[in-house]
């Protein structure tokens, strides 16, 4: 990385080519540091393997990196007791843009621990639930995942067939969830189900007898993450494991905002990432006799790149702060989610065309980051889903039901 230009002799500071906009002055110290500690360990940990993970299809020290991510306070950040962090908003989403720096699969382990099931218990559940799971959650002892996408069922989770019915005391519980990112290794999945009075989340042990969580194989995008199938077939558990705070579609999608509000900024992690392979390829790769960089029409893609990428990170700062200021709407998570995944995947398009043979190589983060965002694109709710959000909020008409 070459030294940033000198300042001039107005005073101003040096510009940065990293941080085109000073962004970083709006952090304060705290955030710098929790920012610094969560890159310092994906450079460590993550950066070293990930594209043999990612050529190989597999996430083998999963565990292994959740109570690492738990001894630095990454699980279930934002949460307040029971062993969690209690960060602000914008510290988890800097902790997001750097897991995802590293690879989307990791920031998805962190967001589907914290912002899915442990928030679903942190917010829904009854205080036993709370004991019982929160404190190994956020130590990684115990790994979560969230049962809400359904083979026939994304988008309209209203539909869902999975269904709880009462037996005795009992809840039997029989259905299949689709796509669920921690799965066959999680301790404990929150489960939502059709029930007589309306859907239910449930805290499902993964040892009770009837769960099982085979791994979905042959992914080509977040291949270094797991991600199962659950199939509860006649699955019994007792009256206290319905989560007592909420019934109805309020509860998962409540969820769902808190998740999406971290890919906001994850998916800038992923753009950044990608941004910079191509800045620093641009200035040493040479062509005709110069540096690609000294072109203009590779300036132009760079200073385009640029632009967005920061564009994004300032949005992501911003709603960082309302949600700290109890002040966010889920319209605006999904203004930031529709944006920032969208730019995300054409900076890292155009990142790759830069590099270009050796864009498509894991030697570089480029197409590891460019086919894991077509899954960020349109899981936690698609392009469609936020366009429509955004639509309805934007003319009060409501085009999701005939």
């Amino acid at each position: 990385m070459p030294p940033a230009a000198k300042s001039s002799r107005s005073g101003l500071p040096p510009f940065d080519p990293y941080d085109p906009l000073g962004l970083d002055d709006l952090l304060s110290d705290e955030d710098r540091a929790v920012r610094d500690t969560v890159r310092a360990w994906a450079a460590d940990r993550v950066l070293p393997h990930v594209a043999g993970w990612y050529e190989r299809g597999e996430l083998p020290v999963i565990r292994e990196l959740a109570r690492e991510l738990g001894a630095i306070g990454a699980l279930g950040m934002p949460l307040t007791g029971y062993g969690c962090a209690g960060a602000s908003a914008v510290q988890y989403g800097l902790a997001c843009l750097e897991l995802e720096a590293a690879d989307s699969g990791i920031r998805s382990l962190v967001s589907v621990q914290g912002s899915l099931a442990m928030y679903a218990i942190h917010r829904f559940g009854s205080e036993e639930h709370k004991q019982r799971w929160l404190p190994p959650m956020a130590a990684g002892e115990v790994i979560g995942c969230f049962g809400l996408t359904e083979p026939d069922h994304g988008s309209d989770p209203a539909g869902m067939r999975t269904r709880a019915r009462r037996d005795g005391s009992d809840w039997v519980l029989d259905g299949r969830k689709m796509w669920i990112t921690n799965g066959s290794v999680a301790g404990v999945a929150v489960v939502w189900a059709q029930t007589d009075d309306g859907i239910r989340g449930f805290a499902v042990p993964a040892d009770t007898p009837g769960f099982s969580a085979p791994e979905i194989h042959h992914k080509w995008s977040l291949r270094a993450s797991v991600t199962s199938e659950l199939v509860l077939d006649g699955v019994r558990l007792p009256a206290d494991a319905v989560l007592p705070g909420v019934t109805g579609l309020r509860g998962p999608l409540s969820c769902l905002s808190h998740a999406r509000y971290g890919i906001v900024w994850g998916a800038m992690g992923a753009a950044r990432a990608s941004f910079e392979a191509a800045l620093d390829y641009a200035r040493s790769r040479e062509q005709f006799g110069r540096a690609i960089g000294g072109f203009q029409l590779t300036q132009a893609k760079l200073a385009d790149m640029a632009v967005e990428l920061h564009k994004g990170i300032l949005l992501a700062h911003h709603l960082g702060r309302r949600m700290d200021a109890g002040r966010l709407r889920p319209e605006q998570i999904s203004f930031g989610k529709l944006n920032n995944v969208r730019e995300a995947i054409e900076i890292c398009r155009t990142a790759r065309t830069v590099l270009g043979a050796n864009g498509i190589s894991l030697e570089y983060p480029v197409m590891r980051h460019a086919t894991n965002l077509e899954s960020v694109l349109t899981y936690e709710g698609t392009v469609e889903m936020h366009q429509l959000v955004l639509g309805k909020a934007l003319t009060g008409l409501d085009a999701f039901r005939g």
